[in-house]
């Protein structure tokens, strides 16, 4: 408009004022008309500047609201696709994203004013003016408030910045010259330098993985929105890089804390499931069901509610563990999430569930529940380590291939030794009526001892309640332990100081206790095989070998290695002496008094004795 005045204002003294004259006036008048457009130009232009800084700002928000729309819309796609083989990066699919002409904003009073100028002959100055202003905005876009917290502020900062990048980036192409892309880089490297001091300083004030999360997603989104514009964003990707330790050590430490609650408030109960939404939301979700068809409702479930609640920890730790390493440039991350969940599992929930065991855990029915639930999250964990394969785009039948053994191996194991060190205690508790046995009565017990038909009563209750929680597998452990401990029970108390003597008819009296054992393991037809049920019996196989030596005719043929090994390897050298010596009459031995020589020594004593000399010779 100043320009268009300047040349009316020469038309007119043209057409009216003669030629001496007019050049007298034009050279009075034209500098002061000069001015006048320079100072109008520059209101114009000053008006300009303050108003891009909004634009700037908006213009920010919008590209990198559109860059996450974008990224939610592949997201979604890739779910409804379920092809983790497919791996949707914004900066690979950038044609969608292609800058537009029309983003909103009027550069007409900036290049108004840079024409003028140039028609003034002061194109240099322009430009240079033009450019030292941009550069003192850049770097007071570049200033961190200190009175609000950068967790508040960071959008607003980073999308102030973006805004200014996309608005020179359309100065650069459409400007005519007016900044060139040597300025352009020198800004951007400026921008760079100091974003990247910014998220250094910030991210090494944090301690909160949330809060490292939502910057490192917003600096992600600048990125795939800024590199659509030819900008080159590896430094920014490079600190967020650079503190991925940093945010999994923090993630770990807050899953520790929830894993801890969770267990804390756990009751050792059957979780109790009225509704399909609920079974679908602590059994499907995790992938814990051992059949495909539904159950009826209600429907008790074999695990506490403890399974689902830390399923949910460990499946938000895979999410956020996969959301702060994708859209940040690298393509292959899988590793990284697996080597993190590795730790989660290993050390953290591991860690909490034998604190758990050790701390909380003091009868049969809690350790049953929690044995149980060990079982379940062997399932769940085959599910972590799919879900985390999925997510990170890596093809399912690859995560299989790089799987490592069940990292709640430890918490596993104690679990099952709590358990069984519960029931021997209360096998123990029956064990005591082992005092009352007769062990020199003549008269052979019929239907075997109180104390073995207690711990039978007692077996055939634990395999009916556990058979309603405890993998098959997990209760046959565990009763081979108990069955073996009984075993050596008896042994033991044949060998101690309460038993001082023993008859035939004690032994045989044991004879039938460990019948009543071969009778209960042969029972449990619903949970073992013929094959496995012959295994259970060699948990018991010491008492049964001692017994059957005792009632040999031919004791000393222990002292053959063939028969030892093929009948009696369970026995030790020891044990058999002392029972041995218990077992012979001293009237009747080699070693008794010299009355008794002339008398005919019982066989089977003499056999004792034999075994007995020559047992104490090779001790």
């Amino acid at each position: 408009m100043a320009l268009k005045c300047v040349e009316l204002i020469e038309s007119e003294l043209l057409e009216k004022t003669p030629s001496s004259t007019l050049k007298r006036m034009i050279e009075k008048r034209i500098p002061e008309i000069r001015g006048y457009v320079k100072r109008r130009v520059s209101k114009e232009l000053g008006d300009w500047l303050v108003e891009i800084r909004v634009v700037c700002r908006n213009l920010g928000q919008l590209a990198i609201g559109e860059a996450s729309s974008s990224r939610q819309r592949e997201e979604e796609l890739r779910i409804k696709q379920k092809e983790p083989e497919c791996v949707y990066e914004e900066d690979i699919d950038s044609d969608e994203y292609e800058s537009s002409d029309d983003d909103g904003f009027d550069l007409t009073p900036l290049y108004r004013a840079y024409h003028i100028h140039q028609t003034l002959s002061l194109e240099d100055g322009f430009k240079q003016y033009y450019f030292d202003n941009r550069e003192l905005q850049l770097k007071s876009d570049s200033q961190v408030s200190s009175m609000t917290p950068f967790l508040e502020s960071h959008q607003t900062f980073f999308a102030q910045i973006a805004g200014f990048f996309i608005v020179e980036d359309r100065v650069l192409r459409t400007g005519g010259g007016l900044i060139s892309k040597m300025e352009v880089e020198f800004l951007w490297d400026l921008a760079v330098t100091n974003m990247c001091a910014v998220l250094e300083d910030q991210f090494s004030r944090m301690q909160t993985a949330n809060h490292l999360l939502l910057i490192k997603d917003y600096v992600s989104l600048l990125g795939v929105s800024l590199r659509r514009y030819g900008y080159t964003v590896d430094p920014l990707l490079e600190v967020l890089s650079k503190h991925r330790d940093k945010y999994h050590e923090l993630l770990l430490s807050d899953c520790r804390k929830q894993m801890a609650e969770a267990l804390s408030a756990d009751k050792f109960e059957q979780m109790l499931m009225k509704k399909e939404y609920e079974y679908s939301m602590n059994v499907l979700s995790f992938q814990l069901q051992t059949s495909d068809i539904a159950p009826a409702f209600p429907y008790i479930a074999p695990f506490s509610t403890a399974v689902p609640d830390c399923c949910r920890i460990v499946r938000s730790f895979i999410e956020d563990s996969v959301s702060f390493m994708s859209h940040g440039g690298q393509l292959d991350f899988y590793d990284v999430v697996k080597k993190y969940l590795d730790r989660l599992l290993g050390e953290v929930l591991d860690e909490a569930l034998l604190k758990l065991i050790s701390s909380s855990v003091h009868v049969v029915s809690q350790a049953m529940q929690v044995a149980a639930n060990m079982a379940v999250f062997e399932r769940a964990c085959d599910f972590f380590f799919r879900h985390a394969a999925q997510l990170s785009g890596v093809p399912l039948r690859m995560a299989e291939r790089g799987r490592r053994h069940f990292p709640l191996t430890k918490s596993q194991n104690a679990a099952e030794e709590t358990l069984s060190g519960l029931l021997k205690k209360k096998i123990d508790g029956f064990m005591i009526l082992v005092e009352n046995v007769n062990w020199t009565s003549d008269d052979v017990p019929q239907g075997g001892n109180e104390y073995m038909n207690e711990v039978i009563i007692y077996l055939e209750t634990l395999v009916s309640t556990a058979q309603q929680i405890l993998p098959a597998k997990v209760l046959k452990r565990v009763l081979r332990d108990v069955i073996a401990h009984i075993s050596e029970r008896i042994v033991g108390t044949l060998c101690g100081d309460l038993v001082k003597r023993l008859s035939m008819a004690a032994i045989k009296g044991l004879d039938m206790d460990v019948q009543l054992l071969d009778s209960f393991t042969e029972q449990l037809t619903s949970l073992l095989t013929e094959k496995e049920a012959n295994e259970m019996k060699t948990a018991f196989v010491g008492i049964r070998q001692m017994i059957n030596l005792l009632l040999s005719s031919h004791p000393e043929k222990f002292l053959n290695p063939v028969i030892r090994e093929r009948s009696y390897h369970a026995l030790d050298n020891r044990k058999v002496a002392t029972v041995s010596e218990k077992l012979r009459d001293p009237s009747d031995s080699i070693f008794g008094t010299f009355g008794a020589r002339g008398s005919r020594q019982n066989p089977k004593n003499k056999s004792l004795d034999t075994l007995i000399k020559r047992l104490r010779d090779v001790s």
